[in-house]
């Protein structure tokens, strides 16, 4: 018996889910219309059965469902289902009400059981293959989960047996098909998920499919991730199991806006999900009154405060407690804060004073309050001595062990206390284990969530790091070995010792010499050019004190114009007049930021020493070029701003050293976790990867002669790994070299393998597939990789002979009617092929290549006789010598108008009102006003292309998606 999507995941999966309080009901036995969202009947049932005002009178429950069918219809108007996904949720969880009481009074309307956790108090159904349909538009769900009547989950499963088919084209499927195409059979959704037997992955409405997660019952990084349906198992019993989809719905989801004002649906990760129930697990036992959770920069803790402060505050344990979230700087206070209010948390204030803090406190106020740790400096004793208040300190190991963090604790004598923290625990923090960590937890955590646990789920990306200048690298130690051995040949006194290194021989004049700014400066300006800036990402200069700010401020001007940096530092009374620009107060900071995070926006480059350095989550920054001595913590959570997830240019962030800092990576992050050592990869090390990654693709090709081209060297190439499996192992074989590629580039080394590496990319990309199919091993080539791909495409055509036999009409009839038999296949096969070649940016031609692919496919399988295979074939070479005859009559760059034309043609949607022509003539205006004769062969001519392109589209029409822009680069390479 053959293995298949349904008969293995699907299956699998609705076995895993049903159990004797969760009926199994196929699609075609539901209880309902294929154009109804809802299984009205369970619907009316539980609105009977959880309201008495409707028990008295069941005809109520019809109002009820009016108004849940009017936020479903209200989905169909607009292009974002998440609206109208939060306007139900409301519902879903009891937040509404209707005029059904005495006298017209509103009363609470309960869709599902909250307060009985067993799974019998509500009514589980799993159904496979649910249709849904609205007009001529029908869509089938492999997966739902309904719970009295509402889909709140949805999933998609394929096959396990397909090595480039992967959860994310399942995904892709919901994220880019369902939810697009049939927006309402969304609305009462909780989560959907997609697996393929090996990983598992769950999103919310409208989250992008590189930003769904995996679920995870072990966050132990030593721990093997179970293979296969194994991990699967783990998932569903983990995500889809009653208790939890409800969790998720109450607690575990925020709906929030972003900098672009579109609403958004955010759902916990795993390792938030876990920590949160640990926290009030331990709360509601009230045993043991503290713990300590490190979860890693950039994982979301700010998140995992917000699902923990809902969850706490609806406990009915606690009686309506009192949240604390106490930060110890501004610029975390800010972030937190600005968390918290995109997020809708309820009953949420900020203190922005101690005396505020400290009335709150003392009217035992039952609010979600975000303070400092400072504010409680003054505290007059005891604040507030209830048992239901629950603290959580972010960053716990600042400033928690001095006179603030005492004052707290006398302030609140039994509250809880939780300390979360985004590095490792040093040993020379151990009062942080004393008055956080508890002993009953191993190793001192309550929840641990490491760094390399968040590479492996996707959360953050690697770290790679870079040294620079050599010939100006301070070599700290020898200097100050240097320094001793002076002062012994002088016998300075200590006062004399400190007087001359303060004023010639310390580091910090060393670091702040005029010459060696602008020579950096210049470094850095050349290496964000090359490296940073093609990629549309951007960069972080951190330098020795506010004085060395400005002073690379102003040769940053000089080089990259006075629009591409700025300063952001603090200020002090003593600061000169002149550096008020760069003192930004909290608004101005927001909106440079904002401008920062934009990847339109002109400035590319932020200069810092301090503020910036935590708190920070800008995912556009990739490179942060470091000439300040940090280590330990300060060094970890620095260079950790880089390490934010931004598909789809950005692989991993680069720290560029300017000072040595990483000579001895083991001594920079002397912490207990042995992990912390390996966040940085070594640029070094990666150039010693690069041949045995190329020599292992290569090995895919035995026997191959590299040196022939043509059609020939193709298809010798294309031979070799001509099963699926073999493409799909090459595939991820090329993945790495790509990847490795991409992050050395435009080092020395790669021209020693830059011929086998464009042989590795045109087989790559003539086999790589065109749908959507595969995209976790066919990835989505880099900028310097594309760049390679094609530059000169020679395809000869096997035989002129058989050019007068494809252009001679009478033989093609004689071919096609039978009369005719002495032509191979193959040969015409190559001919079209060749033909099609020359003409790879043109859309038609693009549309005789798919149906040559299917042809192939079809004939391969042998579910078609070679003479019909050649009848086919000879109609589509008919086709092909037409196009090639208009296409020599229309000029060339009317050629590319036309690509382009059909290319924004096919973005229209229905949210979508794009103008395909007033693009296509911005872009035309721009190529032409840019464009020089030969600038194809030049690397200034081309960046100076790709600058307008990407300007155009992005900046002036939003269009943002890097497959149509990579599209319409090729298309004016190609006609232009």
């Amino acid at each position: 018996m053959s293995f298949n999507e349904a008969n293995t995941v699907r299956d699998f999966v609705r076995d895993l889910v049903a159990s004797p309080h969760i009926q199994f009901v196929p699609g075609k036995e539901l209880p309902r219309r294929e154009d109804e969202v809802l299984l009205e009947g369970p619907v009316k049932e539980a609105l009977i059965r959880l309201n008495p005002a409707i028990e008295a009178d069941p005809r109520l429950a019809d109002e009820v469902i009016y108004h849940l069918r009017a936020v479903i219809l209200s989905a169909r108007r607009t292009p974002n289902p998440v609206v109208a996904n939060e306007q139900f949720a409301a519902w879903l969880t009891g937040q509404k009400s209707m005029p059904f009481g005495p006298s017209g009074e509103h009363v609470t309307i309960r869709l599902i059981d909250f307060d009985n956790p067993e799974p019998s108090a509500n009514q589980w159904m799993v159904s496979t293959e649910v249709t849904y349909r609205v007009g001529k538009v029908e869509r089938r769900f492999d997966l739902v989960l309904w719970c009295n009547g509402f889909p709140l989950v949805v999933g998609e499963a394929k096959s396990p047996v397909r090595p480039a088919y992967s959860w994310i084209d399942a995904a892709a499927q919901i994220n880019e098909d369902y939810e697009v195409n049939v927006p309402a059979f969304f609305v009462p959704n909780v989560l959907n998920f997609a697996t393929e037997g090996k990983d598992f992955r769950y999103g919310s409405v409208g989250m992008p499919v590189d930003l769904w997660g995996p679920w995870r019952e072990d966050a132990d990084d030593a721990a093997p991730v179970p293979p296969g349906l194994a991990v699967v198992r783990e998932a569903v019993e983990g995500v889809l199991s009653p208790p939890a989809v409800l969790d998720f719905l109450r607690f575990f989801t925020v709906f929030a806006t972003d900098k672009k004002h579109r609403k958004i649906k955010i759902i916990a990760r795993f390792q938030q999900f876990q920590a949160t129930n640990l926290i009030v697990e331990r709360v509601l036992h009230g045993r043991i009154k503290q713990g300590l959770i490190w979860h890693f920069q950039g994982s979301g803790k700010s998140l995992l405060m917000v699902f923990t402060a809902q969850k706490l505050r609806a406990a009915a344990g606690l009686t309506n407690p009192t949240v604390i979230i106490v930060v110890d700087r501004i610029d975390l206070d800010t972030q937190i804060t600005g968390t918290f209010n995109a997020s809708d948390v309820p009953n949420l204030i900020s203190t922005d004073s101690r005396r505020e803090l400290q009335a709150l406190l003392k009217a035992g106020a039952r609010k979600v309050i975000i303070t400092t740790v400072h504010k409680f400096g003054e505290a007059p004793g005891v604040l507030d001595d209830r048992d239901n208040i629950i603290v959580m300190v972010d960053e716990a190991h600042r400033s928690q062990e001095g006179d603030y963090g005492r004052k707290m604790r006398e302030a609140l004598p039994n509250s809880f206390l939780f300390g979360l923290t985004g590095t490792p625990i040093n040993r020379r923090d151990r009062n942080t284990f004393m008055w956080f960590g508890s002993t009953d937890d191993e190793g001192g955590y309550l929840s641990r969530y490491s760094f390399q646990d968040s590479i492996r789920d996707g959360a953050t990306l690697p770290l790679h790091f870079e040294p620079r200048l050599s010939e100006i690298h301070l070599d700290a130690g020898a200097i100050d070995a240097a320094f001793a051995e002076l002062a012994e040949q002088h016998r300075l006194t200590e006062a004399d010792k400190t007087t001359l290194s303060k004023r010639a021989a310390s580091l910090e004049v060393l670091i702040k010499a005029d010459d060696r700014v602008r020579r950096i400066a210049a470094d850095i300006a050349e290496h964000f050019r090359t490296k940073v800036e093609p990629q549309g990402l951007k960069a972080q200069v951190v330098v020795y004190d506010k004085a060395t700010c400005v002073a690379y401020k102003t040769e940053f001007d000089e080089i990259l114009g006075p629009d591409a940096a700025t300063v952001v530092m603090s200020r002090t009374a003593r600061d000169p007049e002149e550096w008020k620009e760069y003192t930004p107060d909290r608004d101005e900071l927001e909106r440079i930021t904002a401008r920062f995070n934009d990847p339109a926006d002109p400035l590319k480059i932020i200069i810092v020493t301090a503020k910036l350095l935590t708190g920070f989550d800008a995912p556009i920054l990739y490179a942060q070029y470091l000439d300040k001595p940090l280590k330990e913590h300060n060094l970890l959570q620095a260079i950790t701003r880089t390490n934010r997830v931004y598909p789809p240019t950005k692989t991993h962030g680069l720290i560029v050293d300017y000072l040595g800092i990483f000579d001895d990576v083991a001594k920079a992050f002397a912490f207990d976790e042995k992990s912390v050592q390996q966040v940085i990869s070594n640029i070094d090390v990666l150039r010693t990867q690069l041949g045995p990654a190329i020599q292992a693709a290569l090995a895919f090709f035995p026997g191959v002669d590299r040196t022939v081209g043509g059609y020939e060297g193709l298809i010798a190439a294309q031979t070799a790994i001509g099963s699926d499996e073999a493409r799909d192992a090459f595939g991820a074989s090329f993945s790495v070299v790509a990847q490795l590629w991409e992050t050395l580039s435009p080092d020395p080394i790669l021209s020693t393998y830059a011929a086998d590496y464009r042989w590795l990319t045109d087989v790559y990309e003539s086999v790589r597939p065109s749908d959507i199919a595969g995209r976790l091993v066919w990835h989505t080539l880099g900028a310097k990789t594309l760049e390679l791909i094609n530059e000169h495409v020679t395809v000869e055509v096997p035989r002129t002979d058989l050019d007068m036999i494809v252009l001679d009409a009478q033989v093609i009839e004689d071919l096609m009617t039978g009369r005719r038999k002495d032509v191979d296949p193959v040969e015409v096969e190559k001919w079209i092929t060749a033909r099609i070649a020359k003409h790879l940016g043109n859309p038609v031609f693009i549309e005789l290549g798919k149906r040559l692919t299917a042809l192939r496919e079809k004939y391969a399988h042998s579910q078609q006789a070679s003479l019909d295979f050649l009848k086919e074939l000879f109609a589509l070479a008919r086709d092909t010598v037409a196009a090639e005859k208009a296409a020599a009559e229309v000029p060339r760059e009317d050629q590319g108008r036309a690509a382009l034309t059909e290319l924004f043609q096919s973005l229209k949607g229905n949210g979508t009102p794009i103008i395909a022509e007033k693009i296509v003539d911005e872009v035309d205006e721009v190529v032409r006003a840019v464009r020089f004769t030969g600038w194809q062969d030049t690397r200034e001519g081309d960046r100076l292309v790709q600058q307008s392109l990407r300007k155009t589209l992005w900046t002036k029409f939003k269009i943002r998606d890097n497959d149509v822009y990579e599209r319409a680069l090729g298309y004016i390479r190609e006609y232009y």
